[in-house]
């Protein structure tokens, strides 16, 4: 193909652009390039992989990132001609058609089906007169009512048009649905009754309602008036002869309701709901895998064409959830604090209690419906949606709440008034909120101490820090990359490693703690040699963490005889500090009296072997009081 061909050719010139932004950020992880044509540039290149079948199937065209900077909002009305003449593989095709439109619509287009023959109905009665968004439950609800349709009776299409018109136009009047583009579909293998009253008392002369033709089947005796139809509504006019047909066929659509935006230059920028990034599967909390893609249309500024409103295609890049998160630090939210984002349609892209993944036999796969959970599923307590409307309204504020909170998968449950802080991201159509429990986060310890004695003490062996927080950025300079955050902030510290940026409170809390703690050491040596064997045995493991992240641990027998040996490792994220969490047994002492000591035992269904095992955690919180303000240290 010619115009595929040169297209490459042409699209080549973004290489190196790809590479100088690579160059400049390299926290960028996939950018791209998707054509109108069909063919789509990466960067970096990878290898792709056919399909059991042996095929390729990738199309960047449907992908939601494409479709969405392509074109605006839409309200859609499709119409289905069920009449006895689509029996067969005519009505085989029209399903697949009606399937294909629904997939290239999204959370901010708003839908509804039609079928025709004698009488008109809507395919769900539910949904009788008005338009519903094109989420993903309503789409697929509408998919498993299209595979029932059945063809009989004979076609009659005004009244299906009239109505379609009837609840588009109510729909802009009352101020609803996308406030942007409007079309009808209309899916049939012929019209032959007078329709053009229809057009002039709903659409003409304005052609508010755009109109798009797909005659099913080889017969061309109807061409001319459905093609008519397409042209005097400002539409598109296609024939779908076979399966094979339809993906291409629908596609057309997309280009022509970009041309207002093409022709006036509008080059809005996108962002897409959150999907999942598979590579980070085993790396991350759950909560965390998700990303955003950040999209742009291109168009042809020829001056021959320019009229024409031409889309080239689609550049886009993807981001990692992680890095917005990173606006809202882990260790200034306190204890049970939390940052989470949420879409202007109240969907979650990232919020600690987000499980997007479950477990099949040994593999965690998506859920289906992970990108879709509502914001009201999470943060239940919120049951007038004070907080979702204000956020979906993109709104700066705050508010208080009384919440529960399960713990423990769900075995237990903490008691916390928390204060909700939230505002819009700019440029986005994402909000974000911070979450500040009662008596935590509102101070921040902070200690004086050198440099020196802080290094002296960070190089212990007992010592770790939590490599999932942001102590140095370490993900920049490939130098950096192999480098955990203990071994950062000691370069950074003795000066070996000039070019590394560390946030330099957290670091300074990091050593403050390191030499306070680091007496812990000594004194759980000199506890394991005077160790009695009657009354202390069965004490495996010492261990401590700090508000700052840091963790001191020690072990009373031989690490082959620890009971539980996933505790304080990657493999049991809840006892460990994550970008997610402090550890759970640092959250529940803290909920209690310092001093007071609170006791976990692993329960039988968290055991790998099936039997319960014998191992108890023992935690109790540190607090630190300056000037009648108290907070918890470790």
């Amino acid at each position: 193909d010619p115009a595929i061909l040169n297209g490459v050719y042409m699209s080549e010139a973004l290489n190196p652009i790809f590479v100088d932004n690579f160059e400049r950020d390299p926290t960028l992880t996939w950018q791209y390039f998707g054509s109108s044509t069909g063919f789509f540039r990466l960067y970096p290149g990878i290898k792709w992989l056919p399909d059991e079948n042996g095929v390729i199937s990738f199309d960047c065209r449907n992908r939601g990132w494409y479709i969405q900077a392509a074109t605006s909002p839409k309200d859609i009305v499709i119409i289905v001609d069920v009449s006895g003449s689509m029996k067969g593989l005519r009505m085989t095709i029209a399903k697949h058609t009606i399937i294909t439109i629904l997939d290239t619509l999204g959370e901010n287009d708003f839908v509804n089906i039609i079928a025709y023959n004698d009488y008109v109905h809507f395919i769900e009665p539910c949904f009788k007169g008005i338009l519903v968004q094109a989420d993903r439950d309503n789409r697929e609800h509408f998919k498993q009512l299209v595979d029932e349709l059945q063809a009989k009776g004979v076609g009659t299409v005004r009244k299906a048009l009239t109505e379609s018109f009837k609840i588009l136009r109510e729909f802009r009047d009352a101020g609803q649905g996308g406030l942007c583009n409007q079309a009808i579909m209309l899916i049939t293998d012929g019209a032959v009754e007078d329709y053009e009253a229809v057009f002039e008392k709903y659409n003409w002369p304005d052609r508010k309602v755009r109109v798009f033709t797909y005659l099913i089947g080889r017969e061309v005796t109807f061409a001319p008036n459905v093609k008519w139809i397409a042209c005097n509504n400002k539409g598109y006019y296609t024939q779908i002869s076979t399966l094979a047909d339809v993906q291409e066929n629908v596609m057309e659509y997309l280009h022509v309701l970009s041309r207002p935006m093409v022709i006036n230059h509008d080059h809005d920028i996108i962002w897409t709901e959150a999907y999942m990034d598979s590579a980070l599967f085993a790396s991350q909390a759950q909560s965390l895998l998700l990303m955003t893609t950040v999209a742009m249309p291109v168009f042809s500024k020829k001056n021959e064409t320019r009229s024409h409103g031409i889309l080239l295609g689609v550049v886009g890049s993807d981001v990692p959830l992680r890095e917005l998160l990173k606006l809202a630090p882990r260790y200034k939210l306190g204890v049970h604090g939390y940052a989470f984002l949420n879409t202007n349609n109240g969907y979650i892209l990232s919020h600690p209690d987000l499980r997007p993944l479950y477990k099949e036999g040994k593999k965690l796969k998506p859920k289906p419906n992970y990108n879709s959970v509502d914001l009201s599923e999470v943060e239940w307590e919120d049951r007038d949606e004070i907080l979702r409307s204000a956020m979906i309204k993109g709104e700066t504020g705050y508010l208080s709440m009384d919440v529960k909170v399960p713990v423990d998968k769900g075995k237990r449950v903490l008691f916390l008034t928390n204060d909700y802080f939230f505002t819009d991201i700019s440029g986005t159509p994402f909000s974000l909120g911070v979450v500040l429990s009662r008596g935590h986060g509102e101070y921040i310890l902070m200690g004086n101490t050198s440099v020196e004695e802080g290094l002296h003490d960070l190089l212990q062996p007992d010592l770790s820090l939590a490599n999932e927080w942001i102590y140095c950025i370490t993900d920049i300079d490939p130098d950096h990359r192999k480098l955990s955050q203990l071994e950062a902030v000691i370069r950074f510290l003795t000066g070996e490693e000039p070019d590394l940026e560390c946030d330099e409170e957290l670091v300074q809390e990091v050593l403050f703690d390191a030499v306070v703690t680091a007496p812990m050491e000594a004194y759980w040596t000199t506890l394991a040699l005077n160790m009695s064997l009657d009354t202390e045995a069965g004490i495996e493991m010492a261990f401590l963490g700090t508000r700052a992240g840091l963790m001191r641990s020690a072990l009373y027998v031989g690490s082959e005889k620890i009971s539980n040996k996933k505790f304080l490792t990657q493999k049991d994220k809840a006892s460990i500090f994550t970008m997610d969490h402090f550890p759970l047994w640092y959250r529940r002492a803290a909920e209690h009296p310092p001093g007071s000591f609170i006791y976990s035992i692993v329960s039988e269904d968290d055991s790998e072997g099936g039997g319960l095992p014998k191992v108890v955690t023992v935690s109790t919180a540190v607090s630190v009081s300056v000037d009648g303000k108290m907070g918890i240290a470790a």
